[in-house]
This record gives C-alpha cells, structure tokens and sequence, in this order.
C-alpha cells in the first residue's frame, strides 16, 4: 500500500458498564494515543476516534443489579471515562456515544442498506424464553451448570470457570437470572449475517495483510478462518439497543457487535459532518484500529464482513491488537474488582499521569500478556525516569542556573561541535519513527530513554564543572548542548508522556513544539525559569496505600489467587543434563557504576572464584548477598556486561509481586555441591 494521505485511527469503544482500568489503557488507548501523536508530530493528516459503547447486555445487566435504567447507567459511565481519558491524556479527536440520535440513525441506514440488497437471512430458531418475566432471554441472562467442568453458575455463553464457550442449550438445569425460573424454548425470528458467504473474500482481504498484522493478531484470525465461518444473528431479542428499522421487528435490536463498530463511522460523521467521507470512502486513508485480543474477531472478520457487503467503505488497513496485562499476578476482573481503575489512580496519585504512561507503555502487552505490580512501578519510575531522564534534565538546567543566572549568553539551536549528540538525536529519532510506525512503542520508549542516557555520557566525559574554571568558554558549549538536547528530548517524549514534555518544555522557556522539524531557539539574554523536577521519586510511603488495597481485595475475595507461569515447553533428560546447577557462596558485591539494576558478585564455586553480573540491583543490597549461598548455572557461555566479563547465572525465585527471592539450601552445603 502507498502511503496514505490520511489516517483513520479508532480505539476500541469501551462499555459503558463501569470504569477504565490500567488494563484497558495498556492493551489499548494509551498505545493508540502515542500513535496519533506522534502522527501529528509528523505532520500527517490523522484523525482520532472513540466513543462509549452504551448498548448491550453488559448494561442491561448493571441497569437491573443497580436499580436503575440502562441510560442512566450510560450517562453515568460515559462522562466518567470521558474526564478519565482526557485527564490522563488521552487525546480523542471526538469521544462520541452510541446512544446518540445520529448514531441510531446510521446504525439502522446501515443495516437497511445490507437488508434491501438481501444480505441477511431470516432464520426461525428456539431461544430461552423466561415466562414469568414475559421476554427473550439473552446469554447472560441464563446460567446453569457447565457440561465441562460441573461449575454451577456458567453463563450462556462461557463457562467463566474452566473458560469453555457455551451456547444456553448446552447448560444442564439452566435458569433465568431474571426471576430464578427455569426459562422454556420459544421459537423467534432473527436476521444472521452469513458470514460462511464472506469466507473466500475474508480469506482473500487477511492473506494482502500477511506481513502488516502483527503475528498474534494474523494467527487468531486465520484459526477462525480454518475452522469457517457460520452465520451469525445481528439482531436480539432485547428492549435496550438500536431497533431493529424493520416491520414486524418490534422488540428487537441490533446485535450490539453490529452497531458499535458502526459507532466509529457515526463519531467520525459527527466529527467532520462535511468531510467524512474523505476518512471513510477514500483509498488514500489508513484505517486504522487499536484493540484487545478479545475484539480481534469483530474487528478483522465480522466488521469487514459488514463493510465489504455494503460497499461504500474502505477496509482497516490494520488492526493493531494487543494481549492482556495481568495484575500482581492475577487476571484483572473487573466482576471481582481486581483492578487499579483510572479514574481512582488520578485522584490518588495526583500529579503523576506521566509515570503512569511511562511504565504502561515499557511493558505493553504488544505480542505476549505482560505483567503490572507497585514495585515494578516504582523500580522503573526511580530507577529509570528520576535516575536517567529527570536526572539529566536536573544536572543541566541546575548548572546553567549556577554559573550563567539562567541566562542563554547567544542566540542559540544548534549543537556546537557535539557530533557525538547529532548522533544520539539522529539514532533516536530514525528509531522512534520505526518503531512507532511498527507498533513497537516498547521499542520505541526505550529509544527515547537511550537518548536521555547518551546525554548523561556526554555530561560525565566532558564534565563541565570541572572546566567552569579554568576553561570556561569550553564548559559554556558542553552545557548549552546540554540544553538544546534537552530541547530534542522534550519534542520526542512528547507522544509518550505529553504532561511531562509540557513542564520541561515549560522549563526551557515556554517553549512550544508542534512538528518534528521544530527546533528550540533561544536568543541571546534569553533567561530560563528556575528549573523543578522533572520527575519525582516514588517513596514507599506513597506506594503502600495502593498495595494495601489490593491486598484488602484479594483477601476479601479468596478467587484471587497468583496465577503461575505457563510450564515452558518439554525438554528431553539429556538437556536438562547438559546444564550445570551447584551450590555456590556469595564472597563479595558491589554496583556496577552508570548501571541502576547490575551488581558485580563474586562467587565461591568450590572449583574456582568467579564474577557474575546480576540483575537485582533494584531489590538487593550488596550486604544482603554476601555471605548466602546461592544457587549457580555455572556453565552458562561467559558473556560481557558493562564491560565485565560475567561467568554464569544466579538463580531467583520470583513471587507474584515481582519480588526476587534467593534460591537457598535448607541445610549446610559445600561450595560446590551439585544440583540434580
């Protein structure tokens, strides 16, 4: 595909049944968000979608729990996800609502287009029908016991015990969560989408995407595609929805799955009421969006579907799915409240909506499910964001206050003879806007902090404050270098961490950037503000009230419980013989200079002294490890780190607070001893 003249980016419209969580803005948002923002810093031509899904079951169900009416539950969820979003900076073109007049309307022309030109097929079928409440009832409506695994509260459609997909027929003693009755099949008519028409062209559209989709993403869909498509019913018997624009179709909507993609079409025509078409009917726009694995089936085949049988719409160009991100060791589940909830985190952690962007973004589900705990939140945000950006931030503007008053001596843009940082920005930059492209943005964060480390290298090789005095016109140009790298560092944490790129921005003089190509310029006697940090330290004393909640949860809810990792894959004796584990005893540890996490160990084999450079620097002292007795892979391949050549593994255990635990004998043992 060319390039295109537009871009199209959707994020997946949350349900408006409860609040955002970590989870969702990991999985989706907050990479959709860099996306479009570093697109805009581009200078491309993009627009930016979203909305509350404000249909379906889901709301029906918290509607009835809460006493309520389903749009009261919507109206309430919908501004709370929507402050949520934009206070944390999430930065929608439009965040629009599929209860809206306008979306109804297009919903139902969308479905009457497909309708006049016979695309759907009336089909008769039985459904659970509950008498004493007088309707249909939908999935979720129905439990029972699953045939799988005997749990006796599965829903009609998943088991959510053993995760088994179920229709409501296969429940045993099922019975209707409306009145507790047991609910008796009633025939009623429906309108089914046959998808198993669409297979060849879906197959067709998925393979001239081999090779843009991610590899999770390309693999799910074609397990769908080799096992068929079926028909799929894109209406329900239901009071709370879209109605369904036929005669005779009184008390039905439209399958919730049907409309609310038709809510980015909806959102954008409210958007550009006179343009949209440019977004939606033109070959020269990219669309794009940004999901949950669990939406990769509606988005690349049951949408597309859709899309291909009205005609008049261009299909995603991608769909950047990504997996899930598990809490502390658990699944989030938002029905047992194992979750950090957004709009809670920005009233509890006041001030740090960057850190939060930061670490979510530097272990981003992207291809595997990844991992959120509070002590890796604080690791990543002391360790890396105070120590490596903050810090050099902190030693430039700090030293430009000392010697000069903050006061910029000449007009000033430009490295002066620093090819060492031309080099540093140049890397950064073809880096960022690579991986960034790619929806690598794990990649691309880590580009910009190596930025933030080459400026730390620059500061210590050329130490400026030991030339103020004796040569001071040297150390003038080292640290105003300093200052129009920090100028590029703030331009490209832009899309990553906006509040935080506006406060140094702010630092550098009210400086404002709104295209790549920008550069910062100063004029002579320009004078800076007094510089703050940029990023403060989390203290144990503000991370222990958000570890004490969970803790309250999971021991309120004994469901919660630490789910190990997956057991890697077989291994045969003879490997497991090839490596060598003895018992080895710490003699010494010290840190490794301008490296947060290493420790340099040496180690008592029994059969000789080694160096091992260790990872755990972040949650071991050197007194905590000398003297224990560890456990050693002593003949893994040397290899040099920090430049220290390192001999070998020490073993950890991990708990499922991403606490590192030594592994140790329970008894006395020799330096040496093997393990088998």
């Amino acid at each position: 595909m060319a390039k295109p003249k537009r871009y199209l980016v959707t994020a997946a419209l949350p349900y408006a049944n409860g609040p955002v969580h970590i989870g969702h803005l990991a999985g989706c948002y907050l990479l959709a968000d860099i996306y479009v923002r570093y697109l805009r810093l581009a200078g491309e031509d993009v627009k930016f979608i979203c909305g509350s899904d404000e249909h379906g079951v889901p709301i029906t169900i918290k509607a009835r729990s809460e006493g309520i009416s389903p749009q009261q539950v919507v109206d309430t969820y919908h501004f709370l996800m929507k402050n949520a979003f934009a206070d944390f900076g999430i930065s929608f073109d439009i965040y629009a609502r599929t209860s809206s007049d306008l979306h109804h309307r297009i919903s139902s022309e969308f479905f009457k287009t497909l309708y006049d030109k016979g695309v759907f097929t009336e089909e008769e079928t039985e459904q659970y029908f509950d008498e004493q409440a007088g309707q249909f009832l939908a999935d979720r409506y129905i439990q029972g016991t699953c045939p799988k695994c005997g749990f006796t509260s599965a829903y009609g459609d998943q088991c959510e015990n053993c995760g088994t997909s179920l229709n409501p027929t296969d429940l045993i003693e099922p019975r209707s969560t409306l009145s507790g009755s047991k609910p008796v099949l009633k025939k009623t008519k429906n309108w089914y989408l046959p998808l198993d028409n669409f297979q060849k062209s879906i197959e067709e559209y998925i393979e001239s995407l081999k090779g843009v989709l991610k590899p999770n993403v390309y693999g799910q869909v074609k397990s769908w595609l080799n096992q068929g498509l079926a028909p799929r019913a894109m209406t329900r018997d239901l009071d709370w929805g879209v109605p369904v624009p036929l005669e005779g179709a009184t008390g039905k909507v439209l399958y919730v799955w049907f409309d609310a993609p038709i809510g980015y079409i909806s959102a954008t025509q409210e958007l550009l009421p006179d343009t949209w078409r440019a977004y939606w009917q033109s070959e020269e726009c990219a669309l794009i969006h940004f999901i949950g694995k669990d939406n990769i089936v509606f988005h690349c085949i049951i949408f597309p579907a859709m899309l291909m049988a009205h005609g008049d719409f261009i299909l995603p160009a991608n769909v950047p799915a990504n997996e899930f991100l598990n809490l502390e060791g658990n699944k989030i589940s938002t029905s047992r409240n194992w979750a950090i909830w957004l709009h809670e985190y920005l009233t509890e952690m006041p001030g740090r909506e960057s850190e939060l962007r930061y670490v979510l973004t530097s272990i981003a589900p992207e291809t595997s499910d990844s991992e959120f705990t509070w002590k890796d939140y604080q690791a990543r945000v002391n360790n890396e964001l105070v120590a490596i950006s903050g810090n050099l931030v902190n030693r430039i503007l700090t030293l430009i206050q000392k010697y000069y008053g903050g006061v910029i001596p000449f007009d000033l843009s430009d490295f002066d003879n620093a090819p060492e940082l031309e080099e540093a920005v140049s890397t950064a930059g073809k880096a960022i806007d690579s991986f960034i492209r790619q929806f690598k943005f794990r990649n691309a964060l880590q580009s910009w902090m190596d930025l933030a480390r080459a400026g730390n290298k620059y500061l210590t090789d050329t130490e400026p404050w030991k030339l103020h005095k004796n040569k001071p016109e040297e150390a003038q140009r080292i640290l105003f270098n300093g200052l129009v790298l920090l100028g590029h560092l703030a331009k490209w944490m832009f899309p990553f961490m906006p509040h935080a790129a506006d406060k140094l921005l702010a630092m550098l003089g009210n400086k404002r950037i709104s295209y790549i190509s920008d550069s910062i310029v100063w004029s002579a006697n320009e004078k800076l503000p007094i510089p703050e940090l940029l990023f403060r330290k989390m203290e144990d004393a503000e991370l222990e009230p958000q570890i004490l909640k969970l803790s309250a949860i999971k021991n309120q809810d004994q469901s919660i419980r630490s789910t190990p990792k997956a057991i890697k894959e077989t291994i045969v004796f003879e490997d497991f013989q090839k490596l060598d584990l003895r018992i080895a005893h710490i003699l010494a540890a010290e840190p490794i200079p301008k490296a947060d996490k290493l420790l340099k160990i040496t180690l008592d084999t029994g059969v000789d002294r080694r160096i091992v450079v260790s990872g755990v620097a972040h949650q071991y002292s050197p007194e905590d490890l000398v003297g224990k007795n560890v456990l050693l892979l002593a003949n893994l391949a040397p290899r040099k780190i920090r430049g220290i050549e390192s001999h070998g593994m020490i073993l950890f255990a991990e708990n499922s607070d991403g606490q590192l635990v030594t592994v140790e004998p329970t008894k006395p043992v020799d330096s040496g001893s093997s393990v088998f």
